[in-house]
Parts: C-alpha cells; structure tokens; sequence
C-alpha cells in the first residue's frame, strides 16, 4: 500500500480527452503526456488516464504513479470491463489499474473479483474500483480492490445525478471501509476539494475542470451574452 500512501492528501489529475467527443483536438497520446507533464510540474499527486496509448505515454512523460483505464464501449460497464483489459492497461505502465466495481452485468459475465486476482496475479499493478454506491464500496473492498473511488456515483440508477461532488457518498466509505477512499466525479474547484478532504478522502481526482479547454470553453460560454440559453456542459463520466 506504499502506492497510495504517496497520494495521501494530494489532488490526481486525470488527463482524457472527452469521451463523447470524437473531434477533440486533445485526442493525441502527445498532447496527454504534456498536460500530464504540466499537471505534474503543478504538483499532482498522480495522473489517471484513458487508453493504452496514452497510458505509455504519460508513463514516459512523469514520476508520479499512473492510475491507468481502458474504456470500451458507451453504456453499462466499460471502464475497464474484463480482466484481459485490465492487464493490458497495467502492461501499458500503469501503477494502478481503475476498474468498474458497480453491481451492473459485466460484457464477460463475469465478476469484479475476478479482474482484482488477475491484476494481482499477473502484474504488480493495484487495483481501484470504481463505485457508484456504498454498497458498491464495501463489496469491492470486500473483492480484494486495494482502493475505492465514486467515480461513477450519478452515473447509474444507484445515486441521484447532480451538478456537484457526492459528498455523502466519500464520508460513508471513508467511515467504513478499510482501504483509501478517492473522491473523484465532478469536482470543479478549490472548495470542493477541501470538502472532499473534510469528508474523509485519501486523495482528490480533478479532471476537465484543469485538462480539457475544450470542456471548459462549452461551460463557460452560457455566461457570456453571445452564448447565452445554450446548455451548459456536464454528460456522464466527464469530470
């Protein structure tokens, strides 16, 4: 657990392009690894990314901890959905592997479990489930996830969808599990992230609100006359 101990009290930056967003000028593994880079140099505590390309390349371009993913598909699990996916992100450079942990079926049938024994049997990587519920959390841990993050909380039927962190969700698995907590999904400033911590969480993930001017730009441009009455920026998964 010596991994996650160095991200005890410090902000991770995750570094994606928009996953409904095809054009994004930020889908290059390049570009990633030198917001990764910047966001390093600003004192992140450990970048988490999308994709084994970008994983490799963010891997060579800092010395803080990788939390890596690999999303397949739009809908149900598909955040890491399968052990083999799992090992393929952890082969990629990733120091920990970020896993779908919801109680939803899995493409391979098969269970959370199942891709925590593969990870740990067949690299050196970490495994950190993301939840959506407590009950969630307190399997995965249960599972053998060497962390638990609410990533998803607001994405499945298990927990209202909000514009703000799910406060309430990191102080309940911060009480009760044995494991760090990571509060992560829709963390937007300063504030929250002090929150966060007063909650419980180990450590904070902060996403679109530093790396993608893409996702800024469409949530800032409501506020201005020109674009004013257009909907502001805030689908599933995007943080």
């Amino acid at each position: 657990m010596t991994l996650f101990e160095d991200l005890r009290g410090g902000l991770v930056v995750s570094c994606q392009p928009l996953p409904d967003e095809p054009d994004d000028p930020m889908r290059n593994p390049y570009l990633q690894a030198r917001v990764a880079a910047a966001a390093a140099m600003g004192g992140a505590v450990a970048i988490r990314a999308n994709g084994l390309a970008d994983i490799t390349a963010i891997r060579a371009a800092v010395a803080v901890p990788v939390i890596g993913l690999a999303k397949h598909g739009t809908a149900g699990v598909f955040i890491t959905p399968t052990p083999a996916h799992a090992v393929q992100v952890a082969t990629a450079g990733a120091h920990i592997v970020a896993v779908d942990a919801t109680d939803r079926p899995r493409p391979d049938g098969g269970m959370f479990a199942d891709t925590v024994r593969a990870v740990h049997a067949h690299t050196t990587a970490l495994v950190l489930a993301d939840v959506s519920t407590l009950r969630e959390g307190l399997a995965a841990a249960d599972a053998g996830a060497d962390a638990v993050a609410t990533t998803l909380s607001g994405y499945t039927s298990g927990r209202p969808a909000t514009d703000r962190p799910d406060l309430e969700l990191v102080a309940r698995l911060a009480e009760l599990l044995p494991v760090p907590v990571i509060a992560e999904g829709r963390y937007r400033t300063a504030e929250q992230i002090g929150h966060a911590f007063d909650a419980g969480a180990h450590a904070v993930v902060m996403g679109n609100a530093i790396t993608s001017p893409l996702w800024i730009t469409r949530r800032l441009i409501p506020a201005t006359p020109r674009g004013a009455g257009r909907p502001r920026c805030g689908q599933p998964g995007q943080r």
